[in-house]
């Protein structure tokens, strides 16, 4: 019983626990203002339509933060990832292949960035933005400025299809993705490795560990999960465009910091980052619900990521 009693102690007082009340609060406050049209089925289903895209960006970004790196360039790269699937669907490939080869593009780019950063020395912030240009005029010259349909079944049923009406089945991958993860980070020598290496990379290196690998490993891995992103909102619209994610090229960081992960490296896990999720989409869903002009959606997204930013930052200045 006593143990029970630290237990639930030591959770309230987590940074877990604090982002739980802020959803909860961020959720009532914004169904009494929206009138209860926040909580309509039709809309729960447009919150996890869009917490599909989210979530495979916040799942790399976030896994980059905690391996002390962040990369800019993920929205130009699940860009031009669904643009190659859409491109080879488009020109008679099976939807296996134009899959596959989507994503190894995608990891290309993610090993280019990893080699910039890591081999060359370049900062990671002007590595990255470059790549993100590149990515999305690579995406331009594909596609010469346009949409390209995709009349796939398969894609078809994975973007558009719902599970009794409203659930989609395409949150099984971000689903399907946390667990993983959450896994991968807490259970695995790996996922102690990435912790360590975010922590302090001297120290990682010095009990034998090899930071420059697991760069390497975590910026392929956060480009394939933008891939998966970008093909996933490709197969929704049931077509790609030039523009994508990129719209959505901080989404990812501003959901990791949202669910506590530190900019610093080092910490959170995905537990954190499934309230930052839900935070962040819940927000910008409010936002559309109440009419918000996409102008001052704008705004306010930038501030819920500054307000992060600032949490981040004080909890941080604590625990040192």
């Amino acid at each position: 019983m006593e143990k029970k009693k630290v237990n639930l102690k030591k959770f309230t007082g987590s940074k877990l626990f604090t982002l739980i009340v802020l959803f909860v609060v961020i959720f009532v406050v914004l169904t009494v203002l929206s009138k209860g049209a926040l909580v309509k089925p039709r809309n729960i289903r447009n919150i996890l339509q869009s917490i599909t895209v989210v979530t495979m960006l916040t799942i790399g970004s976030g896994v980059m933060l905690i391996g002390g790196e962040v990369d800019l360039s993920l929205g130009g790269i699940g860009t031009l990832g669904a643009m190659v699937a859409a491109a080879m669907l488009a020109a008679g490939m099976p939807w296996i292949i134009a899959f596959i080869v989507a994503i190894l593009v995608c990891a290309l780019c993610g090993a280019v960035n990893a080699f910039m950063v890591k081999n060359m020395g370049f900062p990671t912030f002007i590595a990255t933005l470059a790549m993100a240009s590149i990515a999305k005029g690579i995406a331009y010259i594909i596609s010469r400025g346009k949409q390209i349909d995709i009349n796939n079944s398969v894609f078809a049923f994975i973007g558009t299809e719902r599970f009794a009406k409203y659930i989609p089945y395409s949150i099984v991958f971000p689903i399907a993705g946390l667990i993983i993860y959450g896994i991968i980070l807490s259970k695995t020598k790996y996922g102690r490795s990435i912790y360590l290496v975010g922590g302090n990379p001297e120290a990682a290196r010095l009990c034998g560990l090899n930071p420059k690998k697991i760069y390497y490993s975590l910026f392929i891995n956060a480009a394939c999960l933008a891939g998966l992103a970008g093909t996933l909102l490709a197969a929704r619209l049931k077509c790609a465009t030039v523009d994508g994610i990129t719209a959505q090229q901080f989404t990812g960081i501003t959901g990791a910091i949202l669910g506590g992960i530190s900019f610093g490296g080092g910490t959170g896990g995905m537990g954190g980052a499934l309230v930052g999720i839900l935070i962040l989409n819940t927000f910008n869903n409010g936002m559309q619900v109440l009419g918000v002009p996409t102008y001052w959606q704008t705004v306010a997204s930038g501030l819920l990521l500054l307000v992060a930013l600032i949490f981040d930052y004080f909890t941080s200045r604590r625990k040192s």
